[in-house]
């Protein structure tokens, strides 16, 4: 079936008992067995739960993998993958990650012997001469909040020649625009908070995999740690992946929008986004997405002019998270970015006056009235 009917039907068949076209909320703890080791498929709700399990399914479908789990929320969804190294082993991220990311490798899982080591992924060969050997390769495309591109195949190759599993972040782009497995990645990994979801009212995370090993292990790790989606928020994201072909094209028409109307603006030094023909990795992005998403920054030179843009505001919201169909706009350095030292967010470019946005569902008119407001006060 094509993309926009997957996002309806994939994963949920009507209610066995009712009917129902929507998959219930199966808001129970347990389930009664027939006898010893006789069951329906279900026997605990942290083990299975049928709301859950649609989900699943749905999110296996809509990204071309083979199985999902679904996690209480993306960094929980990040650890489970992680448990697939060792102690002892090494791990190289694509040098511009979100800081929750950087922050659970870094504080949490370098105490447990991983070794962690962050490398820019956006040149896949000069990445591959650099990065030495590794069993985990962990990529965004584009990154968070500088917009990088990765080059996913390419970067699949250099970890196929060293045996390591390539784990792809897609939160940004989501399925609808870009499709990691495909590529050759391994694993994908969203948060569900975002635009699977896409209305701000669920926390949640996912892995799509493609490996039957990775597939049980996963499982295994969601059941024995625990940290599994509610039924409730199952139920939400289910809404949510319904609409995301209709949300996304509305996404990504206002976002080119407003890039360009902050590239022309004078209060603005640069303006990061993968669908201008000047970005660095535009073409590879071409190549490998079938749009340029919803999210962009843009550097108004200090955090004086971020700060008076980010108070000016009225529609745009300032707030963490991204995807909802509401405009949010933060600010990377002491929000989703804090945990970074100074010394890593200047290297990385993370500046003071770097703001990032994503770009919601409203009228783009009013959208850029807001900000053209708030830039007369930078």
């Amino acid at each position: 079936m094509e993309f926009a009917t997957d996002c309806i039907h994939a994963g949920q068949e009507p209610d066995p008992t009712t009917g129902a076209v929507v998959t219930p909320i199966y808001q129970t703890s347990t389930y009664v067995q027939e006898g010893i080791g006789r069951h329906k498929g279900y026997e605990y709700a942290r083990t299975q739960n049928p709301t859950r399990r649609a989900l699943e399914r749905n999110l296996a479908a809509l990204e071309g993998g083979t199985d999902a789990y679904c996690y209480a929320s993306g960094m929980a969804a990040t650890n489970a993958v992680l448990t697939l190294v060792k102690a002892g082993q090494r791990v190289v991220v694509s040098d511009n990650v979100y800081g929750g990311t950087h922050r659970l490798f870094t504080k949490v899982l370098a105490q447990y012997g991983l070794e962690f080591a962050f490398i820019d992924a956006s040149d896949a060969a000069a990445f591959d001469a650099q990065a030495g050997s590794f069993d985990l390769l962990w990529i965004e495309t584009p990154t968070n909040p500088l917009m990088k591109v990765c080059d996913i195949a390419a970067l699949a190759g250099v970890s196929r020649k060293r045996g390591a599993i390539l784990v792809v972040d897609n939160t940004f782009m989501s399925p609808f625009f870009q499709r990691p497995l495909g590529l050759g990645a391994d694993i994908v990994v969203h948060s569900t908070t975002k635009f699977l979801n896409g209305h701000s009212d669920s926390v949640g995370g996912v892995a799509v995999v493609k490996a039957e090993a990775h597939a049980k292990w996963l499982q295994y790790v969601q059941n024995a740690a625990g940290a599994i989606l509610s039924p409730f928020d199952s139920w939400l994201v289910l809404r949510g992946t319904k609409t995301l072909a209709l949300r996304m094209p509305r996404h990504e028409e206002n976002a080119a929008k407003v890039a360009r109307f902050l590239r022309e603006s004078p209060k603005v030094r640069q303006v990061n986004w993968p669908g201008f023909p000047d970005h660095p990795g535009h073409e590879v992005h071409k190549r490998q997405a079938t749009g340029f998403g919803a999210l962009i920054s843009f550097d108004l030179g200090s955090l004086e002019a971020a700060d008076r843009l980010l108070q000016a505001v009225r529609l745009c919201s300032l707030g963490e998270s991204l995807g909802g169909v509401e405009t949010l706009i933060s600010h990377p350095a002491t929000m989703t970015h804090a945990g970074y030292t100074q010394a890593e967010r200047d290297a990385l470019g993370i500046g003071h006056g770097l703001v990032r946005i994503s770009v919601g569902c409203e009228d783009a008119g009013d959208l850029l009235a807001d900000l053209g407001k708030a830039l007369k006060r930078c």
